[in-house]
């Protein structure tokens, strides 16, 4: 327990939150990674109906999609079926790799959005260049597109973070309420508001509007510093 301005409030979501937050991003920027590469290269008529497909998380009700996982990763759902082929015993659904799940589909495209739009701003001509000097795929990815793309990483990765912490409608479908195990921030502000304990909704709710404010200070302020170093 930690007391704020009088009010005692648990730890417990904070970590939790904190603790999905990082692996999802984790996990986003190596599933986003070449997602995104591929969509920036991706020249068939098909990409708008991709991009849609990646950025329908946006608009998508978060409760219609945790609907949709729910069922999917339910203990008699295909995924689990497959997965035990693999030997994987354990359950997908109100568990911490629930919320990952979940969080990875939901934040799918702040993690591809800025890579794909940073990896398109890479100019053809020095891929060019370095393939007519023998330089393989990789060589080329990690030497020229990687460190010309490192305002797309910071900003997915922050972004990425910042949506996983503030979600509420995917997590409370795939992950319930359950202390100690899913209960995340957002859904442990929910829980006190229905108990009315308003002291303790206002201190996390107000940590959260601080960590939102600092998060989009730090993405503008990326974004200005490397505004100026193009420029």
């Amino acid at each position: 327990m930690l007391e704020l301005f009088g009010t005692q409030v648990s730890l417990q979501p904070i970590w939790l939150t904190l603790e999905v937050a990082f692996w999802t991003t984790i996990i986003l920027l190596l599933l986003g990674t070449p997602i995104a590469w591929w969509l920036a290269k991706m020249q068939h008529g098909s990409k708008v109906f991709w991009e849609a497909l990646i950025a329908l998380p946006l608009v998508l009700p978060p409760t219609v999609l945790g609907f949709y996982l729910l069922l999917m990763l339910n203990p008699n759902g295909q995924v689990t079926e497959i997965l035990r082929w693999f030997g994987f015993e354990g359950q997908l659904t109100f568990s911490k790799t629930g919320l990952i799940i979940g969080s990875v589909f939901y934040s799918l495209p702040f993690a591809v959005q800025p890579l794909m739009h940073a990896f398109e701003n890479v100019p053809q001509k020095l891929l060019d260049a370095a393939a007519s000097m023998r330089a393989s795929v990789i060589d080329r990815f990690f030497t020229i597109v990687v460190p010309l793309s490192q305002r797309g990483f910071m900003v997915a990765a922050t972004l990425s973070f910042a949506h996983t912490v503030g979600e509420f409608g995917v997590v409370l479908m795939i992950g319930g309420n359950i202390p100690g195990e899913t209960r995340m921030v957002s859904i442990a502000i929910f829980d006190h508001v229905e108990s009315l304990e308003y002291a303790q909704a206002h201190v996390l709710s107000a940590m959260m509007l601080l960590f939102s404010l600092l998060v989009l200070m730090l993405v503008y302020a990326l974004n200005r510093r490397f505004a100026v170093k193009v420029g």
